[in-house]
Formats: C-alpha cells, structure tokens, sequence
C-alpha cells in the first residue's frame, strides 16, 4: 500500500469551543479553515491545515458516540491518525490480505462515504493502540 502523506490528525475534546480558544492561538488561526458536523459518525468538527495537514478538534455530538466513549477511557488527546491513499477499498484490500483488522460502521460496511471520497479504520489494537484512517480525499 502506498502512503501518500499524513492526511490529518484528530484530537477528541470534550468541549469544541473551549478547545478553539486554546488551539487558535497556537496554530496561527482565528477560525477553523473548514468546519462541519458528520452526523453519521457523530462528530462536529473544526479542521485547520499546517501546511498540507488537518489538524483535527473533534467533539461528539452523542453521549454514546466513539469521540465520547474514546474521552471517557483515554481522556482528551490524540485519538486518530489519518494516511491518504489512492483508494481506499484497494488499501482496505491490501490490508485485509495481511490480516490488518477494520473497523465496520454499524451496516457492518468497512469503507465509509466521506463528501466525495471515502475513509475506514484500522483497529487500534494492530496499531500500538493508535485508531488509523486510510482516506482517498483528493
């Protein structure tokens, strides 16, 4: 599988707007340069970019939603990691073939519709505990 660069990294937080206040200064920002909420995976989230990267804040917007549950066991930090790939059903295959374990979403689908490209998840536990997301975002 090819890499073709850290796509983005996400903090869990558990309060959005407080986390802002703390991030803005330090990256150079007075807004998020792309913020969106993904009901599906039930995150809102304020993106920057460093260079070429997102750099990720991410709350849940459910009680019960993996941001949540993340914070509740691990506290606030660093909670994922994401490569872009070419394509993300090929690396999901590749992987696969070398027994890397993913993620489904709850229809038990590993690729996961994202705007217009699509991500999946490579469990932790084959990861040094670290949640990777291969996405092909062009």
């Amino acid at each position: 599988m090819k890499t073709n660069k850290v796509d983005h990294i996400c903090i869990a937080v558990k309060d959005l707007e407080a986390a802002k206040k703390i991030w803005e200064p330090v990256l150079g920002k007075s807004e998020p340069d792309d913020a969106y909420v993904d009901e599906p995976e039930n995150i809102n989230v304020a993106r920057y970019y460093v260079g070429e990267v997102g750099f990720e804040l991410m709350e849940s917007t459910a009680p019960d939603g993996d941001v949540a549950r993340f914070i509740e066991k691990n506290g606030e930090g660093i909670m994922l990691i994401s490569f872009n790939v070419d394509n993300t059903r090929e690396a999901i295959d590749e992987l696969k073939a070398k027994n890397y374990p993913f993620i489904p979403d709850s229809r038990g689908e590993v690729a996961r519709p994202f705007r217009d490209c699509e991500f999946a998840f490579v469990h932790p536990k084959m990861m040094n505990g670290v949640l990777l997301e291969l996405i092909d975002d062009k």
